[in-house]
């Protein structure tokens, strides 16, 4: 063994990460590899140097050692470190296979694949997204097989290994000192073999059916909510665990109410007198009719506030509040009699407009002041 210093080897410093551990031992591994060198020895013991310093730093426990004592560590034939030209498959198994999420060169590839997860869009009315509810839906999906219990393989038999790939579900091509793996064409990289397949599945070890669930909705979801079903998704393949389920919210437009986070708004109409006068009115809210008193001289547009008559939150279960715009209706299809009495009170008003109609009169003053400076 080497007994320069491992970091030094690889050109690294002591608190290197493992991907730049794994990304230098590249570099070094394909400039020094001996199908590139040509025999010559001193490169030949070089690559030695570097892949032994790899092994030892590239495991975490090799490296808590050698951080502690050093080479001394494995110098009485620990076999930590190893001979030869090695395995050139390593270098773009360990290190590509990290940058990029394959899996590493010459490991067993699992057999099984997770099941896929599904959504369902579930639609809610305001009412039942508020107050919560409990709803049956159904998936189509892939479930476990019954009659092989997801194993693919007809009731009494097994599933043999593949003796191409010896169970690893992967074959290694090499060109030179390329080292490309590959999905084993004979498993089609499952690892093992069913020779006896089951005639439900058809050795797939699930089926498709209509699923019937049962949804328990929250009280207080909005629109964008998800509602996660753990294992409720696709059956994994041969006996693999399912995805999950994700329930999507919306809930549909109200004819009254709009809400805003847990807040409710709705527009109620009142009568000018009621508007001039005062008085107490009736209001709509998600738990039935309530009284709202309106001060004297409302104008139109004026906003108040009933606490605690919106949406109570899912997450910190906080009471949102119920903001009603009041929108004063001009009266409509008005009789002779209406018309007259209408006209005598604007009659009555007219001598003291500033007071009685100030943003009126503030309105067609600045109006008067803006045409007069035009003229100037």
């Amino acid at each position: 063994m080497s007994k320069r210093d491992c970091y030094e080897v690889l050109g690294i410093a002591k608190d290197a990460s493992e991907r730049d551990i794994k990304k230098a031992y590249k570099k070094l591994a394909m400039k020094y590899h001996p199908d590139r060198t040509a025999g010559d020895k001193a490169l030949e013991a070089k690559f030695k140097e570097v892949k032994d310093a790899y092994e030892i730093l590239n495991d975490s426990q090799k490296r808590q050692t050698y951080d502690q004592y050093g080479h001394a560590a494995f110098e009485q034939g620990s076999g930590h470190h190893g001979g030869g030209q090695g395995d050139f498959g390593d270098i773009f198994g360990d290190v590509f296979g990290d940058i990029f999420g394959g899996g590493g060169g010459g490991r067993r590839q699992s057999r099984q694949q997770r099941g896929a997860d599904l959504r369902y869009n579930m639609d809610l009315s305001l009412e039942e997204a508020v107050r919560g509810k409990e709803i049956e839906i159904k998936v189509p999906t892939w479930v476990g097989c019954q009659p092989c219990d997801g194993s693919g393989a007809k009731k009494g038999s097994k599933p043999k290994t593949c003796s191409t790939c010896h169970g690893a579900g992967q074959v290694q091509m090499r060109q030179g000192f390329f080292a490309v793996q590959q999905t084993c064409p004979t498993c089609s990289g499952q690892g093992q073999i069913i020779s006896d397949p089951c005639k439900k599945c058809h050795g797939q070890g699930r089926v498709e059916k209509n699923k019937t669930l049962s949804v328990k909705i929250p009280a207080g979801v909005d629109t964008g909510d998800r509602i996660r079903l753990s294992g409720e998704g696709e059956a994994g393949v041969h006996g693999a665990p399912s995805g999950d389920l994700y329930v999507q919210v919306s809930v549909r437009e109200h004819a009254i109410f709009t809400r805003d986070g847990n807040n409710l708004y709705c527009e109620v109409p009142i009568g000018f007198t009621t508007a001039a006068l005062g008085g107490s009115i009736e209001v709509p809210t998600l738990d039935g009719r309530a009284k709202l008193k309106i001060p004297s001289e409302c104008q139109t547009d004026k906003m108040f506030r009933m606490r605690s008559k919106g949406v109570k939150s899912v997450r910190s279960g906080a009471i949102g509040d119920l903001i009603c715009k009041v929108v004063i209706e001009t009266p409509v299809k008005l009789n002779e009699r209406q018309k007259t009495l209408l006209q005598e009170f604007e009659e009555s008003m007219s001598d003291n407009n500033a007071k009685n109609r100030p943003k009126e009169q503030g309105f067609f003053d600045g109006v008067k002041k803006f045409f007069d400076d035009l003229t100037k």
